[in-house]
């Protein structure tokens, strides 16, 4: 009985994610109240009460599931350029098709652009592409006269804003032509010129199947 109270439990806490994330993904936070979340869950308050004490807390969940997509990044053998290209279109698809990546990000962008801004989940990101670009750069594919950490910081800016323009201008439906985009006019820059045929801006052959994904047309 008590497995079966968890399952039921963890399925409550999943509907609540899933109604907050469409609540917050169409009215951000401000816009966004308690009751709102309950319709969009289907639960009653004292259940969402019962897992989250906060509207606040519900938000934090949310801009914590952004970091799913570079869950597995600890466990590759030889992180690298191409690393840091694949997560960059694996992010722009779960922008495009998870809307609790979508309403995270969102979150995101709203706490760390006014008051009291929280730069946490940007730092995260550019820890792990720092984390990535590194033995890049040990290996000779980032040239060795450019400092890592900016060039990661550099990286979560620029994706940051390709991904709202993306959104605004056309529902983030040319996002990963715009990430192609952004690599293949960064890595002549970045890269010696001999090692840049070995990274593919439209993400790895292995990236692309995995999330179904054509080569992007150009333009």
């Amino acid at each position: 009985m008590a497995r079966v109270r968890q399952e039921r439990a963890e399925i409550t806490r999943q509907a609540i994610l899933d109604g907050a994330a469409t609540a917050f993904d169409h009215a951000g936070f401000d816009g966004t109240s308690l009751s709102d979340v309950v319709k969009h869950a289907g639960v009653t308050k004292g259940a969402l009460y019962f897992h989250f004490p906060s509207k606040e807390a519900l938000a934090r969940t949310l801009m914590d599931e952004q970091f799913q997509i570079s869950a597995d990044v600890p466990a590759i053998e030889n992180p690298g350029l191409q690393t840091v290209i694949d997560l960059s279109h694996q992010m722009a698809y779960g922008l495009r098709t998870n809307v609790r990546v979508r309403a995270g990000i969102r979150l995101v962008i709203e706490f760390a652009s006014f008051t009291n801004p929280d730069p946490t989940p940007y730092n995260t990101w550019i820890d792990t592409a720092h984390g990535c670009l590194t033995p890049a750069q040990e290996r000779g594919d980032v040239l060795p006269s450019l400092d890592v950490h900016d060039l990661s910081t550099f990286l979560v800016g620029s994706f940051t804003g390709i991904q709202v323009t993306s959104h605004v201008r056309t529902g983030r439906e040319d996002l990963h032509t715009r990430v192609a985009d952004l690599w293949n006019f960064l890595l002549p820059g970045i890269v010696p010129a001999p090692r840049i045929p070995h990274f593919d801006p439209t993400g790895s052959p292995e990236c692309r199947a995995e999330l179904g994904l054509q080569v992007p047309a150009a333009g």
